[in-house]
């Protein structure tokens, strides 16, 4: 496996920026976290349909980086140097979350920290039985960040998101699911195939229309009734100029599977 901290590959359509330090559980280093920038600065350039987030080694990622905050603790790290940890992964987990493309995070382990947040952070998670997630800042004494207070609330609700943060508990699988933190749950056996056709179906979609489909259900979250109609309209107006929208009418009539080409 290449010595890289974060591998990113595009294939098919499909952008893969895999975290790769396994011997770490994948925590978000500084060359994590800027191996993530880089990765999507890349898909910016590529001719990728969706991305998929994931961990080598059986991890998704262990969050923030603790021999780093050892070393913070015995005057080793400037307390501004701290800060700019933190922001920098702030800034990755913030490139994830506002690409334009559909994001799949791809869980095959452990979410903890502001690793949860990663996850969470992409549109959807599919993730093997096997996977946990924990929001568990307080288990080394620290308060949330990296986007915890944005991205938790807005998915399990203000009470919930407190108890997970409040308690640190790890959820496993069937429960992530249960409230929303994961999309899709694969037994193990049956993950990797699974995951593949799931991503393949977002990849081999209409893409124009899935990146506007996404950015208005954004702008829907702060919008009033008339204001996401609006949006919605203005929106749909281009995507009825796309190639895809022609195919996909014509397949309709004609009683056949569309062949999208992303354009």
């Amino acid at each position: 496996m290449s010595d890289e901290s974060v591998l990113f590959e595009v294939e098919d359509g499909i952008a893969t920026v895999r975290l790769n330090e396994p011997d770490m559980r994948n925590a978000l280093t500084g060359d994590v976290a800027e191996g993530i920038v880089d990765a999507m600065d890349r898909v910016d350039e590529s001719d990728a349909r969706c991305v998929v987030v994931t961990g080598a080694g059986g991890s998704f990622s262990a969050g923030g980086d603790i021999n780093a905050m050892l070393e913070g603790l015995h005057g080793e790290v400037q307390p501004y140097e701290k800060v700019q940890n933190i922001n920098d992964t702030s800034e990755a987990l913030t490139r994830v979350h506002e690409c334009e493309l559909p994001v799949i995070a791809k869980i095959d382990g452990t979410c903890f920290g502001a690793g949860a947040n990663l996850a969470i952070a992409c549109d959807v998670q599919v993730a093997s039985e096997n996977s946990r997630i924990s929001f568990g800042f307080r288990q080394v004494g620290l308060a949330v960040d990296t986007g915890t207070s944005y991205f938790l609330p807005r998915i399990v609700g203000q009470n919930k998101a407190q108890e997970l943060v409040l308690t640190g508990e790890m959820l496993d699988a069937e429960e992530a699911e249960d409230i929303g933190l994961f999309t899709q749950v694969y037994d193990d056996d049956e993950f990797e195939d699974e995951a593949a056709e799931y991503v393949d179906r977002i990849a081999s979609g209409p893409t124009v229309a899935l990146k506007t489909s996404k950015r208005l259900i954004r702008q829907g979250l702060n919008s009033d009734l008339d204001q996401a109609m609006t949006n919605e309209a203005a929106g749909q107006a281009q995507v009825f100029e796309t190639h895809d929208h022609e195919e996909g009418a014509t397949a309709f009539m004609e009683g056949r599977d569309p062949d999208f080409e992303g354009r």
